[in-house]
This record gives structure tokens, sequence and C-alpha cells, in this order.
């Protein structure tokens, strides 16, 4: 079964990024229910800042943290990031993670649900400029959640309710269907399967 990790790349308190990871795993569950959708959400991983002693492309991970949060990424096919903008970039807990491991990234796709006041739309192109040295495909196709017409809250401090519009979900269902069509077809890549 090809499964797609949903990553959560934000662990700040009061978030957005889980809920908006929930409403992408029931639109999954609903589009392709032949394929396995977790939620990997970085806040339960507490990776410190890099801590190893040998660059992640030697695959020499010696500390426990490393070693889980590298199990969750080779158990995945491909991935939709859930990222905040931060700084016209992306946060730097995703960062952090993307750069402790590599091999596990590889000969994979992903895709992007961005959120924000302009979507996040220069932190995904960040993610896609460090996505592609980890050897990640990522599809064209993504999503552009706006705090100010995709959710509704009282205050810029609560976390508020995500209430996207239909054009969203529209955006959402291509985004899913590329991401598992990239991630099957790459799958012989990662078996090591001859052309």
């Amino acid at each position: 079964m090809t499964r797609i990790g949903i990553i959560v790349g934000s662990t700040r308190p009061g978030r957005r990024g889980r809920a908006v990871a929930e409403w992408v795993a029931e639109a999954a569950a609903r589009e392709q229910p032949a394929v396995g959708f977790d939620i990997i959400d970085l806040a339960d991983f507490d990776l410190p800042l890099l801590d190893e002693t040998h660059p992640p492309a030697s695959g020499l991970y010696s500390k426990a943290h490393t070693a889980r949060w590298a199990e969750a990424i080779a158990g995945c096919d491909g991935f939709v990031f859930v990222t905040p903008e931060y700084n016209h970039s992306i946060p730097g807990a995703l960062k952090n993670a993307l750069d402790f491991v590599y091999a596990e990234w590889n000969n994979k796709a992903a895709g992007f649900v961005g959120y924000g006041l302009h979507g996040a739309t220069r932190a995904v192109e960040h993610l896609r400029l460090i996505l592609a040295e980890l050897k990640v495909a990522t599809v064209r196709s993504q999503v552009a959640l706006s705090l100010h017409h995709d959710f509704t809250f009282s205050a810029p401090t609560e976390p508020g309710n995500l209430t996207p519009g239909p054009h969203q979900h529209t955006a959402l269902t291509a985004l899913l269907n590329d991401v598992v069509a990239w991630a099957r077809a790459l799958a012989p890549i990662r078996e090591g399967v001859p052309a």
C-alpha cells in the first residue's frame, strides 16, 4: 500500500497546522481510500537542533531521536507538507527536521499545503528548493490557505477554526491525486529496479 505522510511543519504553541493536517487527512481518506495517510507531527518528535556527529548523508545515526525520525520518514512513499510562513520562509523546526536525515527522503514525492497571510507561498518556494537537494520530486499543485479567507478567529493569537472555501477543496484533491501518482511512479527508483 502506498503511504503518504502529512507533515505538520510547525511546533509553535497555538499553531494552526494540526487542524490543517487533519483537514488534509479527512480529504485524503475520502479521495484516496486505497492509500494510507498518516499525520507526522514534528511536535511529537521533540527533535533538538541537529546534534548528530556524522553528516545525515552518511546514514550513521547515533541518537535515538534521529532513529525514530528516520523510521517515520522511511516508512512513507510521499509527503504532504503543511507549513506556515515565518519571515518569508519555513519554520526553523521544519528546516531542522529536514536536515536530520537524508536517504529517507530520497526519490519520493511531495505536495504542499501552506497557510498564512498570503498562503505561505514564499515558504513553499523555499521548501521546494530544500527538497530538491534531498531528491524529493515536488508536484506543481498546491494549496494556499489565507488567514483572511480560510480561517475564522477572534484574535490573531488564537488558532481559530479552519473554514476553507470550495476552491480549496478542489485544489487539495488535485494535490492529493498528484502526490499519490508521483509517489507510485517513483516506486521503481526507490526499489532499485533497473529501467
